[in-house]
């Protein structure tokens, strides 16, 4: 997924005193499928099936067709070449506030193995970064009550209520 905006990748080394892993944050690349990419999210919502290469390349072409307005981003282990993290973000474009934007953070993940090296805080930091330079006046997302101080620790404060409605 390309566009015109100044995305670079961050290049970061792990926390932790074993982790010597050296973790590159980049876009979703169409050679993701088969890196792990959707086996990851299973483990965000045990509801992700398995997609199809045909499947995955029409989803990709799909996303691919927002340019900058969907950005979703991975952190790729480059000693097993899987994708460890990710998440995403979508500019919504309003009336409100001037014909404001608003970036929405979606599908927040990191590797149950990968977890307690603050990639998830670096991931969100790349797409609220990537919000902003989009010229969003606020960035919002949705968790569950056990990830508010995760969030916290990432700049977020609790506002209004989320409500769903499922089909």
């Amino acid at each position: 997924m390309s566009g015109g905006m100044d995305v670079r990748s961050e290049t970061t080394a792990g926390d932790g005193e074993e982790d010597d892993l050296l973790l590159q944050l980049r876009r979703l690349e169409i050679s993701d499928n088969g890196k792990g990419f959707v086996e990851l999210l299973s483990q965000l919502s045990p509801a992700t099936g398995p997609l199809s290469d045909a499947d995955f390349r029409a989803r990709f072409a799909d996303l691919a067709a927002f340019g900058d307005d969907h950005l979703i981003v991975v952190a790729e282990d480059r000693h097993t070449g899987r994708i460890v993290a990710t998440g995403s973000v979508f500019i919504e474009r309003k009336f409100l506030r001037g014909g404001g934007k608003v970036g929405h953070i979606e599908d927040v993940v990191v590797d149950a193995a990968a977890r307690r090296r603050r990639l998830g805080q670096r991931v969100v930091r790349y797409l609220s970064n990537h919000a902003r330079a989009a010229g969003c006046y606020k960035v919002i997302l949705d968790c569950t009550p056990d990830l508010r101080s995760f969030y916290e620790k990432c700049g977020f404060a609790e506002k209004n209520i989320q409500m769903a409605l499922y089909f």
